[in-house]
């Protein structure tokens, strides 16, 4: 008798387990993160009086946080979106730059990462949208086959992309490892150093140029749809994309994954194209902004965040989800397209009060627009707490009570009471990158930028880099734009500024 009470109690406790596992889930959000890509703190209505009118991503700010003072780690794409995945300073890691889009993966398979995070702790996993952080073992691949290790391997149930920017080739869709529309006849070739095939280049042929290079940045290699790209192509005729369709093909599968987890909990990285160039939104949007075709894609990518949030709220997700939208680094205008930013955008500076922009290891390169909004939970409110994206492992660590492994994401700070908005204390020191080594320290509202003999201005983009000979000093409590340099007026401050960087940089 006893030995049959024992057998069935032994019997029942994965049904008690499963029920425990079934209630913490209940309890748990589902979580969205929105990453546009260069677009700048300055650029959304909510931020700026000057800015686009973003009427959807207003709502969402005024439904929720809106942080005055978060960044991206780095000026630029890759390594921004390394720190975001992994919880550490890119630059710690070697081949973290701007990667090409033949690139090697780069994202450690074997150590905590953002979405296998979430995966562990039973969340269903997505990606859609911008990778830009390397396919495959090595740069040479087969692109007509499976294309991996990449987003699967470190921890997205399901992905769809395209491996780089709109900017770079090969301009195709991967679905989980394979690229989507390939067709066994006409297989892809993709080559960074030397010509591949027989298409037409932007140097050889500008007059089929529906949007043209800007001179010197090497837009100008294998044309598709009519835009020169960084690279050569050859193949791939039916699966290449066409720019007009990129954010609605996008937006599909973001819904389609959505509406196919709307009774589990999940965990979609959106990760958006706009602003980046090239800028060429849907026919819908052209012209409506007054401010040219950036302006136009900045519409595009409000109008695309207002999708999600109806279907959150048609599908009665709306109240357990939360949503963080963010940007990779800062804005820029002329990055490799005529399409007339420079002129549409002299009066609204894209950067706000803010000095610099992408690549500038001055604010305007990491200082970011950083929304958090969950209904219910999170009341409506303006922070200025220090956060970076870089925190996000270890706060949805707590927020989900998934631990992290002892060495993994070694720099990501737990900051989820100021994600929240339960307090605006963030955290007190962030090391900003520009690009290349260019770095810099703020702690306390204190920043310290070391000497750097680089150039001042990067004369391409004309942006200010943040480069000077001499060590600059900023009270960003007082002087957000980096106007007013106090160096020589307190040298202990520097002093202590500078040795803390080694400190952390040694660390």
């Amino acid at each position: 008798m006893y030995r049959n009470v024992f057998v069935a109690l032994l019997l029942a406790v994965p049904a008690i387990v499963s029920a425990q596992e079934r209630r913490k889930h209940a309890t748990l959000p589902n979580v969205i993160y929105i990453y546009a890509d260069d677009l700048g703190y300055g650029d959304l209505s909510c931020y700026s009086k000057t800015g686009i009118r973003t009427p959807n991503l207003d709502k969402l700010a005024a439904s929720g946080i809106r942080f005055t003072n978060a960044h991206a780690t780095s000026a630029t794409c890759t390594p921004s979106r390394y720190a975001l995945m992994t919880g550490k300073y890119p630059w710690r890691q070697t081949g973290t730059a701007i990667l090409p889009g033949d690139a090697a993966l780069i994202i450690p398979t074997d150590k905590t990462t953002l979405p296998n995070l979430f995966k562990k702790a039973g969340y269903k996993t997505a990606i859609v949208g911008k990778w830009h952080l390397g396919l495959g073992e090595a740069v040479a691949k087969d692109w007509n086959g499976e294309v991996k290790p990449g987003p699967n391997e470190v921890g997205f149930d399901y992905s769809f992309i395209f491996p780089a920017t709109a900017d770079r080739v090969p301009t195709v869709f991967l679905e989980n490892h394979k690229v989507l529309a390939l067709e066994a006849n006409d297989p892809i070739s993709v080559d960074y150093s030397k010509k591949v095939g027989n298409d037409p280049t932007g140097e050889e042929h500008p007059e089929l140029l529906k949007l043209k290079s800007s001179p010197g940045q090497g837009h100008n290699q294998t044309i598709v749809n009519g835009i020169g790209r960084i690279g050569y192509m050859s193949g791939g005729k039916l699966a290449r994309w066409t720019d007009e369709e990129l954010s609605s093909t996008f937006l599909a599968k973001a819904e389609g994954f959505i509406e196919d987890q709307r009774k589990a909990t999940f965990f979609l990285y959106f990760a958006l194209t706009e602003p980046h160039v090239p800028r060429m939104p849907a026919t819908r949007f052209k012209g409506k902004s007054g401010r040219g075709l950036r302006g136009d894609a900045i519409l595009q990518l409000d109008w695309t965040v207002g999708e999600i949030m109806k279907q959150l709220k048609y599908l009665g997700l709306e109240k357990n989800t939360l949503i963080v939208f963010s940007s990779d680094n800062g804005p820029v205008l002329d990055d490799g397209y005529q399409d007339e930013a420079e002129e549409k955008f002299k009066v609204h500076p894209p950067a706000g009060p803010l000095r610099g922009g992408k690549y500038s290891v001055l604010e305007g390169g990491t200082r970011v627009p950083f929304l958090v909004s969950w209904p219910g939970k999170i009341k409506p409110q303006v922070s200025s707490a220090m956060v970076s994206q870089i925190d996000l492992i270890a706060s949805f660590s707590k927020l989900i009570g998934q631990p992290i492994p002892a060495g993994d994401a070694s720099d990501s700070e737990n900051v989820l009471d100021a994600l929240l908005g339960q307090n605006k204390n963030g955290r007190s020191v962030l090391v900003e990158q520009g690009i290349g080594s260019s770095i810099a320290i703020v702690k306390d509202g204190w920043k310290y930028i070391p000497p750097n003999n680089g150039d001042a201005v990067m004369k391409l983009v004309n942006i200010e880099t943040g480069n000077l000979a001499p060590p600059q000093l900023y009270n960003l409590n007082e002087d957000i734009g980096e106007q007013t340099n106090l160096a020589t007026k307190y040298p202990d401050k520097v002093k202590e500024l500078a040795l803390l960087l080694s400190n952390i940089r040694n660390k």
